[in-house]
């Protein structure tokens, strides 16, 4: 699944490089294709990584039945129901969390990266 959807980005990318680096349009046609092949490999590995993760999900609170010796689950408890939502959330928020903190240092780097120009080129090749 992992490798099914990093081919799109990828292919992608190559036709930005192809294009940047003033190839024939021909190159560009050519990425063009793949480009267009792992969108859709992308979108049938979105559905595949869906799928395993409710059956993940499912599998989990199964093994958790079993282990607490649970023998019902009232939906309609309170405690239940809160219980069901919090832990349906969890997962969006540790995704959260990750993706601002690969933000927040990705404009780090980006600011070291902006200090140190001046310091390497040379402030007369800056202006």
């Amino acid at each position: 699944g992992l490798t099914i959807d990093a081919y799109g980005p990828i292919s992608d990318n190559a036709g930005g490089i192809a294009e940047m680096a003033g190839l024939p349009e021909t190159v560009r046609g050519l990425t063009d294709c793949l480009d267009a092949a792992g969108n859709t490999t992308a979108a049938i590995g979105k559905g595949f990584a869906i799928g395993s993760a409710a059956l993940v999900s499912l599998a989990l609170f199964g093994a958790f039945t079993v282990r607490a010796k649970v023998t019902t689950v009232d939906i309609l408890n309170p405690w239940v129901f809160t219980g069901l939502l919090f832990g349906a959330m969890m997962p969006y928020a540790f995704a959260a969390w990750t993706m601002k903190s690969v933000g927040q240092a990705a404009n780090d780097m980006v600011k070291e990266c902006l200090s140190q120009f001046p310091k390497i080129m040379g402030p007369e090749k800056m202006a």
